[in-house]
């Protein structure tokens, strides 16, 4: 079956796409009669749509800076009520990260397109070295996606999801998987995937983040690793020293220029997601908040400058989950909403705040806490530009409180998480800082720490998706994912 795919023109790939979302265009071919394509171009079509979904803006399909208060709206601010239900995000996340439960219905999936390659990529003349790091690729992103869904929904359709396809699609209802175990099999994957990884050699020559350098897929993997050990700390606090530990030891991210994602996104029809959500839209619909810009002029932080302009002299966010006027608050610069502007989906800061948080912990993770929240806070300032002198002032003003730790890490990783939504949700969820105060206009119970299930679960799974939902203690917003312990 020649699945849903987009040919990305990074390099030796052309451009074709069909509408304003970027989705992947449908080949209508029969799926009776397959045509096989190449796995490369499957991969690079998973990787480019999961840039798009975890770093657009777009109301319809993303609005997690809002679950964190970075971002405030000016004439719609639905989303920042988190009403979910007008716009059907909880559906939209999950069509495009998983494709649909049954992959029975077409659309532009993460995790689809990955099976698909790695289907493929067993019909192809690939020396081993080669297939074993194109396999290791096509894991290590499938990991990505699937702790993604974790983290956003608890439990979820897993080890028997994908199995179905459009010539023999099976079942559509399918039982929801414990959210703790899933995990623990995704760190046995990336174990698994990083055990095939050969840097002698590289992978495949489409890769949009790393080009098949597969030193960088070994960091990545790694880093991924740690990223879901620090995650498990507090229900499994030996195991996630065990493996924080172990990741540490293989090799973690060491600068920016590690980082999973795209250092510049090209410009035309592959732009940066925030671009097109923003600026060719040519609408006026977001502002930085003010729930973020009065911490941020409090502390006065030197980014304000590089994220932000200025009214009158001042930084000036839009009151959050209020109507606001475009032009009477601060915009995003260039360096947050330009054409080319960076996108991380898993980044050197991150890793660096959370190497703080595993070595505040007790992990051996190659230096004390105090130190590597100081070195957290500078990779981030570095990351954008921020002088020396300016990072070591604010470092200096703001120095580690041991006592108050979840504080100071969750503050500000909150601040260096800023426009990388999922991860400044994660943090600020594991850690309950910043304190968010749920608007008096919400639509729902909570500032959200969770993603209710999709609305076509309900019609498609509905006797597997009320069982998850019992079992999860409901399925709402307040509800806290498996590794939200406190």
């Amino acid at each position: 079956m020649k699945k849903i795919f987009l040919i990305i023109g990074l390099a030796s790939l052309s451009l074709t796409f069909t509408s304003c979302e970027r989705e992947i265009t449908s080949l209508n071919e029969d799926p009776k009669h397959p045509t096989e394509v190449p796995s490369g171009v499957l991969f690079a079509s998973a990787e480019q749509v999961l840039l798009d979904q975890i770093l657009n803006v777009n109301v319809n399909r993303n609005i997690t800076r809002f679950f964190t208060q970075q971002w405030s709206e000016t004439t719609y601010i639905d989303e920042s009520r988190y009403d979910m239900v007008s716009r059907p995000i909880p559906r939209n996340h999950y069509n495009r990260m998983m494709a649909s439960s049954s992959a029975t219905v077409n659309s532009p999936g993460v995790l689809s397109a990955l099976r698909d390659a790695r289907k493929f990529l067993d019909g192809e003349s690939v020396s081993g070295i080669a297939k074993n790091n194109n396999i290791a690729m096509i894991e290590l992103v499938n990991v990505y996606a699937w702790a993604n869904l974790v983290d956003t929904y608890g439990d979820i359709p897993y080890f028997g999801a994908l199995k179905a396809t459009a010539e023999n699609p099976g079942n559509s209802e399918i039982p929801y998987d414990d959210a703790k175990t899933i995990y623990l099999d995704l760190i046995k994957r990336i174990d698994a995937a990083l055990a095939m990884i050969d840097t002698s050699g590289t992978g495949y020559s489409n890769d949009l983040i790393y080009k098949g350098d597969m030193s960088k897929w070994k960091k990545m993997g790694n880093s991924l690793k740690f990223r879901l050990a620090v995650t498990l700390a507090d229900v499994e606090p030996a195991l996630a020293k065990t493996y924080a530990e172990a990741a540490y030891s293989g090799g973690l991210f060491t600068d920016k220029l590690d980082n999973f994602g795209l250092q510049t996104f090209p410009s035309g029809l592959l732009s940066n997601p925030v671009y097109q959500d923003v600026i060719q839209s040519g609408r006026n619909d977001f502002l930085p908040s003010d729930v973020l810009v009065n911490y941020m002029n409090g502390k006065n932080d030197p980014r304000r400058a590089i994220w932000f302009t200025t009214v009158g002299g001042a930084y000036l966010g839009g009151k959050y989950a209020k109507q606001n006027v475009f032009g009477q608050y601060s915009h995003f610069t260039n360096v947050i909403s330009g054409e080319n502007a960076q996108g991380f989906l898993l980044d050197y800061t991150e890793i660096m705040f959370l190497r703080a948080e595993a070595a505040q912990r007790g992990f051996s993770v190659g230096g004390a806490a105090a130190t590597l929240y100081s070195d957290a806070i500078m990779a981030s300032m570095t990351e954008y530009g921020v002088s020396n002198a300016n990072a070591t002032a604010y470092i200096a003003a703001n120095p580690y409180d041991a006592v108050n730790w979840k504080k100071s890490i969750g503050e500000q990783s909150w601040v260096a998480m800023f426009n990388k939504g999922f991860q400044a949700w994660n943090f600020s969820r594991r850690l309950d800082f910043p304190v968010f105060v749920n608007p008096s206009n919400s639509r729902v119970e909570a500032v959200p720490i969770r993603m209710r299930y999709s609305d076509q679960e309900y019609l498609l799974n509905s006797t597997n998706v009320n069982a998850a939902a019992a079992k999860i203690g409901g399925d709402k917003v307040s509800t806290k994912i498996f590794w939200d312990k406190f």
